[in-house]
């Protein structure tokens, strides 16, 4: 983790039933993968070394929703609200954080907003390092051997590229052990120069060299392989604020008009952000050991794991504060040593 937080942008989508909740339409649901009707929201997460939390949401309006008066008044939008891209409410959000000057290191998406131009330039002119995932026929300027043309990221790839420049790297840690891929790097031109601080990263499957993905990084002069390779293992933090955040209600409401979304959706991201305040106090706490006596250290506690605990300890009837906190001791125990298992076979696989 670099010291500064860093912030990851993506959407989610909220499947609905009926056609009078604010925004819905039929649409690509990320859900499921499919096209369904549904609701879908663009949110923002921190993530830091102590812990991550969704901190900012806007809801996506589609055009046909903009343009319809009376579906608007029925669902409380208000006049002022005009039609805005996920990519336009993305920048919106990132502009809150830079008029209350929250420092971040990185910004990281996905292909949605890396592809966007004008999120990229308005980035790169307020000083903001990104990572940001590009589709493989998205076009870049390279400097060949012939002298500088303009390719997709793909063909660049495989004009320049060779065995030798690859390395092998873990993005991140998961229960399993680290995500390893192979990652090459490749510098792109700015306004047609090569500034060093512009580059295409490319990551590659291990299992499937097929399977790859494309990144355009904006970062100083300087900056190492491995910097950008652990800026985009923050990106998968937010899905996990998803995944933690549907099974706190973020998923399951019933509301319908616009301004109840954003009271629920905040509402959610409040708890959120509270129980990982707790999580993070409880990774700088000493008054937990660190160590079960086995081969590692003791898996930190974790939202859904302090969400189960308080719910137990707060709602009647009385239990015994000391019995739950031994029994979270002991199933974090147990999951310690199912990770360091899972770690240590994947390792000796290769």
């Amino acid at each position: 983790m670099t010291k500064k937080p860093s912030w990851s942008l993506t959407r989610t989508s909220f499947r609905k039933r009926g056609k009078k909740s604010a925004g819905v339409k039929q649409q690509y649901c990320g859900t499921t993968g499919r096209v369904e009707n549904c609701q879908v929201g663009v949110f923002l997460s921190y993530v830091s070394s102590k812990g991550h939390t969704l901190i900012d949401r806007e809801l996506y309006l589609p055009k046909e929703w903009i343009d319809d008066p009376g579906r608007r008044r029925e669902a409380g939008i208000p006049e002022e609200i005009v039609f805005r891209t996920k990519c336009e409410l993305a920048q919106q959000m990132i502009e809150r954080l830079f008029k209350a000057k929250s420092p971040f290191d990185w910004v990281v998406a996905d292909s949605v907003y890396g592809s966007n131009l004008d999120l990229r330039l308005w980035l790169e002119a307020h000083g903001y390092s990104y990572v940001l995932a590009v589709a493989c026929d998205e076009p870049v300027g390279i400097r060949t051997p012939e002298g500088r043309k303009r390719m997709t990221v793909a063909e660049a790839e495989a004009l320049l590229l060779h065995s030798q420049d690859w390395h092998r790297l873990s993005m991140s840690c998961g229960t399993k052990g680290p995500r390893l891929f192979d990652w090459a790097v490749i510098p792109i031109l700015h306004g047609w120069e090569d500034d060093g601080r512009h580059f295409l990263l490319i990551r590659r499957c291990l299992d499937d060299p097929s399977k790859k993905a494309y990144y355009f990084v904006f970062a100083p002069a300087g900056t190492t392989l491995v910097q950008m390779v652990k800026a985009i293992g923050q990106r998968w933090c937010i899905e996990e604020c998803f995944e933690t955040g549907k099974g706190m209600g973020m998923e399951d409401y019933e509301v319908r008009c616009w301004i109840a979304w954003y009271r629920h959706l905040t509402l959610v991201m409040i708890v959120m952000a509270a129980l990982a305040g707790i999580c993070a106090a409880a990774r700088t706490s000493t008054a937990e050991p660190l160590s079960h006596g086995g081969t590692c250290p003791l898996l930190p506690l974790t939202i859904p794991e302090v969400r189960h605990l308080l719910a137990l300890l707060l709602w009647p009837p009385p239990r015994s504060q000391t019995l739950l906190l031994g029994w979270s001791w002991w199933r974090r125990c147990h999951q310690t040593r199912a990770s360091y298992f899972h770690t240590k076979r994947r390792c000796a696989a290769g």
